[in-house]
């Protein structure tokens, strides 16, 4: 069986990657998250893509946002937003344990990948899961308006109502991937690039120097995000539209054309097929909805058996 490193955001990514845990043992996945959307909260470091993914894995995941943990308590948000504080980012009781953790750690000089792992083995997960680096990068959205917004304020104080111009990675240039990560994917057979959002969670991963230099050497498969011309969640196809580009499968499949050996996408989508073809990408036509855990192992053991049919083509 193949070696898999899976590029992944929040939610949709982290559906994928529960689903080829149940079916890779720790030493053939290799997991790297985006932390573009990593920001500073109440003093506190917060890492929101990095803890849907690891509550995921570990089973505590709220099973209806897909983010935060199950039977969650408010009674520390409720007493903030009554002091008047700044209460837009909803962060639970437990939740706020795991941000104190980061933060004491990264106080004192541990790097955020090693807090990772140890938050990784006191919740029980055995794949190694690692943030795209170590140094911060900060995902800014700049819009039609000319407001330059942190991923945060764009997403959840503003609720994504900004109309997007562009976005920029400040501190990008100064960034390494994780060593174990980068590690990890020079072993791997194949790279997944989940069904996260391709300019916001899959884009700041392979804007990190090197990435894409060590990604270009691999057979990559990307999940489609886009599905009927909507996003299941988060504003991708509200940002393709902004961005002039009429959001589909078909659109998903172009935005990573550089790099694809084979796309996945949902039947629903089966007339933009021949378009997909055209850009020399093996399509995988399914059923790509995650709706429960059968679900994520349904699509993890497609993806995987349609890995191995295909092969790198250096593009």
């Amino acid at each position: 069986m193949e070696k898999v490193t899976v590029l992944a955001g929040g939610v949709g990514g982290a559906k994928l990657v529960d689903g080829l845990a149940q079916i890779l043992p720790p030493e053939q996945l290799n997991i790297i998250v985006n932390t573009g959307d990593d920001f500073e909260y109440l003093g506190l470091k917060v890492s929101p893509d990095l803890d849907t993914v690891c509550y995921t894995l570990a089973g505590i995941a709220n099973p209806e946002t897909g983010w935060g943990l199950a039977d969650e308590t408010w009674r520390t948000y409720r007493e903030l937003a009554a002091l008047g504080g700044p209460d837009w980012f909803h962060i639970g009781d437990s939740d706020l344990a795991t941000h104190l953790f980061r933060t004491e750690r990264l106080r004192m000089g541990c790097k955020l990948s090693e807090v990772t792992g140890v938050l990784c083995k006191a919740w029980g997960i055995a794949h190694p899961v690692y943030p795209m680096s170590d140094e911060p990068v900060e995902t800014i959205v700049h819009t039609q308006s000319g407001e330059s917004l942190g991923f945060q304020e764009y997403f959840v104080h503003q609720a994504c109502q900004p109309v997007v111009k562009s976005f920029e990675f400040l501190g990008v240039e100064g960034a390494k991937p994780v060593p174990a990560a980068l590690q990890g994917l020079a072993e791997s057979d194949v790279v997944i690039f989940a069904p996260s959002n391709p300019w916001v969670s899959i884009g700041p991963i392979l804007a990190i120097p090197g990435m894409m230099a060590a990604i270009s050497q691999k057979k990559v498969i990307a999940v489609s995000p886009i599905i009927g011309g909507k996003a299941l969640k988060g504003p991708a196809a509200k940002m393709y539209q902004e961005l002039g580009i009429t959001p589909s499968a078909f659109a998903v499949a172009n935005h990573y054309q550089d790099f694809l050996a084979g796309f996945a996408f949902d039947a629903i989508d089966a007339a933009e097929l021949e378009n997909i073809e055209r850009c020399r990408i093996i399509p995988l036509v399914t059923d790509v909805i995650m709706r429960d855990q059968k679900d994520r192992i349904r699509l993890a053991k497609e993806l995987l058996s349609f890995s191995e049919t295909i092969h790198f083509r250096r593009r």
